[in-house]
């Protein structure tokens, strides 16, 4: 069985949650911080062993703080995050154990995560290399002029809408890094692609939505109620449904 890492990305600004107290990755959402809610989906399974936080700097004594509780219970290894995506998830990549065969990089501002979803991408992580999760794009793309004027109308045909996680070889996805230098890159995928390897897609899902602002938690909290349920080993307990 391949072995796994996770990183959580949660460095960002988060200029446009507008919360005086929280950036969205450490806002509560149903009784628990945002970033928890993917990370405890991740922990429990048994080939994910290591889970990295990357954070920001000016963050980063506030929360270990603030949830050194659930650091020291789930065993989440903290980061210090940097200026862009790419040098935060690269200065996480730095201590990831040498074991591990293969990498997931996930947005920490995505709670809505299913086991179900977790479980399709890491198999087919082992069987190309490289897959994130995305959904084609339905709605009618216009590109714009600084004065708000549509300048065209982009076709929609075969753009997807790029998820995470995104998994990779961990060994495609640190020769990526070395080789992006001061990338702008806003997912790891593109650094991959830039190797040459190639990335496949899994469907995402509607529901695994990116909390921006803070009318976002709302639609997270209906959404974590709907989310698929773990496929079971065997016939389910008869009040099974009672805690769910």
């Amino acid at each position: 069985m391949a072995d796994f890492a996770v990183i959580l990305a949660a460095a960002g600004k988060s200029s446009r949650f507008r919360d005086k107290h929280y950036k969205k990755p450490f806002a509560p959402l149903a009784n628990k911080a945002v970033w928890l809610h993917s990370a405890e989906k991740f922990l429990a399974r048994k080939d994910v062993r290591q889970v990295l936080i990357a954070v920001a700097e000016d963050d980063l004594q506030w929360f270990q703080e603030k949830f050194a509780a659930n650091l020291m219970i789930l065993g989440v290894d903290v980061i210090r995050g940097g200026r862009t995506r790419a040098e935060t998830v690269s200065r996480a990549l730095a201590h990831v154990t040498e074991s591990v065969d293969f990498i997931a990089v996930h947005d920490a501002a995505r709670p809505c995560l299913a086991e179900v979803w977790i479980e399709e991408l890491f198999a087919a992580a082992v069987e190309h290399g490289a897959v994130i999760p995305a959904i084609p794009v339905t709605e009618t793309l216009k590109r714009v002029d600084k004065d708000h004027r549509v300048l065209e109308t982009v076709p929609r045909e075969g753009l997807w809408r790029a998820q995470t996680p995104q998994v990779f070889r961990a060994d495609w996805l640190k020769e990526a890094h070395a080789q992006a230098g001061d990338s702008e890159a806003t997912d790891d995928a593109a650094l991959v692609e830039a190797l040459g390897h190639a990335v496949h897609v899994v469907s995402g899902s509607p529901l695994n939505i990116k909390i921006t602002t803070r009318a976002d938690l709302t639609l997270a909290a209906a959404m974590l109620k709907i989310l698929p349920k773990p496929k079971l080993d065997g016939p389910a307990h008869p009040f099974d449904d009672m805690w769910r």
